[in-house]
């Protein structure tokens, strides 16, 4: 598992957004662990023990701006990539580091969602790396797109950043904690992907029991 207090303490807020940004809209970015690194950058934060170029990195505002603007920016490159060269992607057999899966998952659930998909699998881990991708490759008008992107960029990156800062200034010490909650959070937010995988495995069953199916 990615230790995000290891993971931080090592290349630091420049790391985070880097990070945040390759989650947010580059293939192989979909194993990254987003939201507990946000949540741990913003509980470290709180703390003084998160900087950026040796230097105290304390400014919550500055943090949110940053991992913001890397999860927005992400998302849009994902969107160009989709729809300049997003069509290979529905050919690319499946290798070690990709699986059609993947796009399958986030095609369903953009199905699903419509525009408001965009903010949503922000919450959902390797959704929200395909979800920019396949709006591209769908040629979602890209205003409505962008409106959406930074609604989610807002919500995701800010708060959950903000969440942590809130919680480490409100309990001090519990950065301490900070690998079990990452367990937590990480478990948290498969529940979609577990709700989801659920719901297609009743599909057939019901669609099977349906005398005129």
């Amino acid at each position: 598992m990615l230790d995000p207090e290891r993971i931080l303490h090592t290349f630091g807020a420049l790391g985070l957004f880097a990070i945040i940004f390759a989650e947010s809209g580059l293939l192989f970015g979909f194993f990254l662990p987003g939201d507990s690194l946000l949540f741990a950058a913003g509980l470290l934060a709180s703390q003084g023990r998160l900087a950026v170029l040796d230097s105290p990195f304390l400014n919550l505002v500055i943090l949110s701006a940053g991992c913001l603007i890397a999860a927005v920016v992400g998302d849009q490159v994902g969107y160009q990539f989709g729809k300049r060269v997003g069509p290979a992607l529905f050919r690319k057999s499946d290798s070690r580091f990709f699986r059609q899966e993947y796009v399958e998952r986030a095609r369903n659930f953009f199905a699903h969602h419509g525009p408001k998909a965009i903010v949503l699998a922000r919450f959902v881990p390797i959704v929200r790396t395909f979800t920019p991708i396949l709006a591209g490759v769908g040629k979602m008008d890209y205003r409505t797109f962008f409106r959406y992107n930074l609604a989610g960029g807002v919500l995701w990156a800010v708060g959950v950043t903000s969440a942590g800062y809130g919680l480490g200034k409100t309990f001090p010490g519990i950065e301490d904690y900070l690998l079990p909650i990452a367990i937590v959070i990480i478990l948290a937010s498969l529940v979609p992907v577990l709700l989801e995988a659920r719901r297609r495995r009743q599909t057939p069953d019901r669609a099977s029991d349906d005398p005129e199916g």
